[in-house]
């Protein structure tokens, strides 16, 4: 029987994040090749992911939403209908290739926030109001065709219940849900240390001044950082914002794979704060390592932490991040035993295989 070749197409492989991983770990599964823009060689080599094929179609400008925008173009414009059976898109520009790549499905991340939920929040984020009026004028116009485009996309797979009530929301489609993979035996109990643990990319929408003010109150305990940002994203001059930290909280930057799993291994414990979460990976990198989590009590957090359990789901607020950061420091190891079943629940051959019943489908 002749099997399938497969093409997938990422927006960027730059910064590495939750959506990267995947992407990888999907393409080495099925033996597809990444079709993608800014690719980032290190971080993918760090990764251990160097044995995937990357195709890139040209580096982006560099200035958002400059960036954004000719990612779309080059994903419109460029043609690999004959060298594949079946095509999958992931990321919020990548599916503007679908109108000419069939059969195809979105493993959807989330629609993009700036265009719907997080429209006003970013839109106040703007340092001035010409440039708050020019973000409203590419959302209204990029909003426009981004639903177009969603047309062309004949399945649609989201990765929690949270992004597939929003798919229903904004596009007006049905979605099923697989959830995203942890290669769950990268991560190992050791120890239960004497820091607290993030990591995240360094933008605005993961609210890590919550973390770095909580933490300016707890001198007595430590936060260590991990994370890195899109060069030519607002999230530069967000990092410059996290410069002034307490002695007790450390930026780390990116880390490799390795030293990441050794950092869950030995940590207290995950602190996790971001905005309403698509769906959240490293709360279950943290699980599979037996560390219990606090988080902020929406998004993606609320289907993944098992409230008091796994650990702590509080409410966004300086106060209640602290009140919940004591509960666990007063015995971490109570959580061990629950966060290292729930994180199984979370494998990636579960992903693997619903991903290839969907493809075969």
């Amino acid at each position: 029987m002749h099997r399938k070749s497969i093409a997938i197409f990422h927006d960027y492989i730059d910064a590495i994040g939750g959506g990267e991983k995947t992407v990888l770990i999907l393409a080495r599964a099925l033996k597809a090749d990444v079709i993608t823009t800014d690719v980032n060689k290190d971080s993918i080599k760090k990764m251990g992911f160097d044995d995937v094929r990357i195709i890139s179609l040209g580096k982006t400008l560099k200035i958002p939403p400059l960036k954004q925008i000719h990612a779309t173009l080059l994903f419109f414009l460029y043609n690999f209908s004959k060298k594949y059976d079946f095509f999958i898109f992931t990321g919020n520009w990548s599916h503007y290739a679908a109108w000419r790549h069939k059969p195809n499905l979105w493993y959807c991340y989330t629609p993009v926030r700036a265009f719907y939920d997080l429209k006003d929040v970013m839109a106040d984020r703007q340092p001035n109001i010409l440039l708050e009026i020019l973000f409203l004028l590419w959302v209204d116009m990029h909003s426009f065709f981004d639903k177009l485009s969603v047309r062309n996309l004949q399945r649609i797979i989201a990765i929690s219940r949270n992004v597939k009530k929003r798919i229903k929301r904004f596009y007006g489609r049905e979605a099923s849900i697989i959830y995203p993979p942890v290669p769950l035996e990268k991560y190992k109990f050791r120890k239960s240390g004497d820091f607290w643990l993030s990591v995240n990319r360094l933008y605005p929408e993961k609210r890590l001044e919550l973390q770095v003010e909580a933490f300016r109150k707890l001198p007595e305990e430590k936060l260590l950082i991990v994370g890195g940002y899109s060069a030519g994203d607002h999230a530069e001059s967000y990092q410059r914002k996290l410069q002034s930290l307490p002695k007790n909280v450390e930026l780390l930057g990116p880390v490799d794979e390795k030293k990441l799993a050794e950092l869950y291994s030995d940590c207290k414990g995950l602190l996790a704060t971001s905005i309403d979460e698509d769906f959240g990976l490293t709360p279950i990198e943290a699980m599979a390592a037996g560390k219990p989590v606090v988080a902020v009590k929406e998004g993606g957090y609320l289907e993944t932490i098992e409230d008091g359990i796994t650990g702590e789901l509080v409410k966004v607020d300086v106060k209640n991040i602290i009140d919940g950061i004591k509960k666990v420091s007063e015995n971490p190891l109570r959580y061990r035993k629950a966060c290292e079943r729930r994180a199984k629940e979370f494998g990636e051959e579960i992903f693997i295989s619903k991903m290839k019943e969907e493809i075969s489908a």
